[in-house]
């Protein structure tokens, strides 16, 4: 496994990693603003859920795969980009005031659902994947899936740590959001337009490994 210090020094770049807000965050901060706490906590646990499927490919090596096939890499990285801007134009083409019916009616499990989804197919966590926690694990040290796992584990937590105060915060701050139509209708229109703006980051930032 590896040291202490090499765990520690993970635990601080991972956590600087994740308080840029980045396609996950900007969900949950939705999803907090629009239908409260509890709201924003269930999007963070299957945020993190999704998480839970980047630690177990890694694990298996599939993040090797994608690193070095071009296709594959690309295939992850368009469909990543494909359901942002699909979320940002929903955003965008959603009725002033939608946004309150939908709180009543969106379950438990699609708020769970879509969560997972954002995050299994967020480009930031594959790339995190794919490019930056193998540097942590050393063979020297042991068998690598193990150490896989625990990194992973560590990103869960610090994750679920930065993203559930992400969704107390905006919830605590979201009365006033919620109370006006046109403060919604704001919402809608910069939380579509920063999802379309990330997928097409996504889509047309960087090259495929090679």
């Amino acid at each position: 496994m590896p040291d202490i210090t090499a765990l520690a020094v993970f635990a601080v770049a991972t956590l600087a990693l994740l308080v840029v807000p980045g396609p996950a965050v900007v969900y949950i901060v939705t999803r907090s603003v629009a239908q409260g706490r509890g709201a924003g906590l269930v999007s963070v646990l299957g945020v993190h859920a999704g998480s839970v499927v980047h630690v177990v490919a890694a694990a298996l090596g599939l993040s090797a795969l994608l690193a070095t096939s071009a296709t594959a890499f690309l295939v992850v990285k368009y469909l990543g980009a494909a359901y942002l801007v699909w979320l940002g134009v929903r955003k965008l083409m959603s009725r002033s005031g939608a946004e309150v019916v939908e709180a009543g009616k969106v379950s438990t499990s699609r708020l769970f659902g879509e969560g997972f989804v954002v995050n299994v197919l967020n480009p930031k966590t594959a790339i995190f994947f794919l490019a930056f926690l193998p540097q942590f694990a050393d063979p020297a040290a042991g068998a690598i899936a193990p150490q896989i796992v625990l990194l992973g584990a560590i990103w869960i937590v610090l994750g679920m740590a930065s993203d559930g105060t992400y969704a107390l915060a905006a919830a605590a701050l979201a009365g006033r959001v919620r109370q006006s139509a046109t403060a919604r209708r704001r919402l809608d229109v910069a939380s579509g337009v920063i999802y379309i703006g990330l997928g097409a980051v996504a889509a047309f930032t960087g090259e495929a490994r090679k």
